[in-house]
């Protein structure tokens, strides 16, 4: 092993997976239609959306959790986890989940 080299368990594949299975999990909350209400109320104040609105945000949601992680979007988190060889997520890094799931629900909730 070469001075100064780092042993790192985490691969970027590894982390990769890691990042697809949190943004699923998170993905799949908002899939639960009481969750996705009560997020869009509290969080952006919004109240009764219709139930077309509702399904086209879960459909959306749908395709996103079978998409391929979108590596520029999470790369403040790949690096982190990269130069740390640590895992575990801060408030900031859980941001960055919230936000691609925010991104389609403001395309509903602002086109109304």
């Amino acid at each position: 092993m070469e001075l100064g080299a780092v042993n790192t368990q985490w691969t970027d594949e590894r982390i990769i997976d890691l990042v697809r299975k949190q943004r699923n999990d998170l993905i799949k909350d908002f899939l639960d239609e009481r969750y996705l209400k009560e997020y869009i109320d509290t969080k952006f104040r919004v109240h009764g959306l219709s139930n077309v609105v509702i399904e086209l945000i879960r459909k959306d949601l749908k395709e996103l959790l079978i998409s391929p992680v979108n590596i520029n979007h999470y790369e403040p988190l790949i690096r982190h986890i990269r130069s740390t060889d640590n895992p575990t997520l801060t408030d900031t890094d859980e941001q960055l989940f919230y936000k691609e799931v925010e991104f389609i629900l403001k395309r509903y909730m602002y086109e109304r």
